[in-house]
């Protein structure tokens, strides 16, 4: 079992209203392709047929394991604004919950996602939805045709966040928005403590920080209308139980292959996370989490 609270929210007061467009047919989907930047780039290379093949594993608990997950993403919807109309995009959809949540707030709402075990549980459960498989840094939309572009813990996985704002800039409709929550460095800062002490090798997941991405949207010509950074902490009953719900949502390591952790490793580490992040043997796990509203201006 795990639990989770929000913590150390910081942010600035804002207000900004959707574009109308009720009754209309949902997004045109594309075809679209655009070439990779060398610029713009963080960390190691991130191969997406790997991350799509590690989600696409997730898939069929996804939805159990992944509680911190959705009240992030409950967080991001609650910062839409009220009155919504419109096409609407779900990027990084996963299984289409919340694709389907926007779909029922008066949106026509298609997700977009690299992995295709999720999108066979999103369109086996929502089959009145349209899901695609497409990447945030080639999204498979046409240009100028979303009002609302939603993403909740999906664009961590990038290469490069100024190719995903030049996208997000692409498909919005002059006055359309952003609402995104991505995942940034610090997170898992209780894991790499842990892992150092026991002299394990670090995994690596390397992440964007809150102002890279906002760099980033700002170069791709889109206006940050709202940054609030907060903390997510996960509670674990043993390191087993951690391990398992970061994997299980996919959230594996990166790039060069670790090999797996034996159980004198395991020992070593649950040990070492027990000194230093332990509270009454329970284990917390960090999600830094930056909620982003964003907005193409005319």
């Amino acid at each position: 079992m795990s639990s989770y609270s929000p913590v150390g929210a910081v942010g600035t007061a804002f207000s900004t209203n959707s574009s109308s467009a009720a009754n209309r047919p949902a997004p045109r989907i594309a075809s679209a392709q655009s070439t990779v930047s060398a610029q713009g780039r963080v960390g190691i290379e991130i191969e997406e047929s790997a991350v799509a093949q590690r989600f696409s594993k997730a898939a069929s608990k996804y939805n159990k394991l992944a509680s911190i997950q959705h009240t992030i993403a409950q967080q991001g919807l609650n910062n839409l604004p009220r009155e919504l109309s419109g096409d609407a995009l779900d990027i990084g959809c996963g299984t289409g919950v919340h694709t389907h949540t926007l779909s029922t707030r008066g949106l026509n709402a298609v997700g977009v996602d690299i992995a295709d075990g999720m999108l066979e549980q999103a369109r086996n459960t929502f089959p009145q939805l349209v899901f695609k498989n497409g990447s945030a840094q080639a999204l498979p939309i046409s240009d100028c045709s979303i009002d609302i572009a939603y993403s909740s813990m999906a664009l961590q996985w990038v290469n490069d966040p100024e190719k995903v704002g030049r996208e997000l800039y692409r498909v919005l409709k002059p006055d359309g928005i952003a609402e995104l929550a991505i995942m940034v460095s610090g997170s898992f800062h209780e894991l790499k403590l842990a892992r150092k002490i026991a002299q394990l090798p670090q995994a690596n997941t390397p992440m964007p920080s809150a102002l890279q991405w906002k760099q980033a949207f700002q170069l791709s010509k889109l206006s940050v209308k709202r940054l609030i950074t907060r903390d997510y902490t996960d509670s674990h009953k043993d390191i087993m139980s951690l391990l398992r719900s970061v994997k299980g949502v996919g959230a594996g390591e990166t790039g060069r292959q670790q090999p797996p952790l034996n159980r004198q490793d395991i020992k070593k580490l649950s040990i070492a996370y027990q000194n230093t992040h332990g509270v009454n043997e329970v284990l917390s796990l960090t999600y830094r989490v930056c909620h982003f509203r964003l907005e193409k201006q005319q």
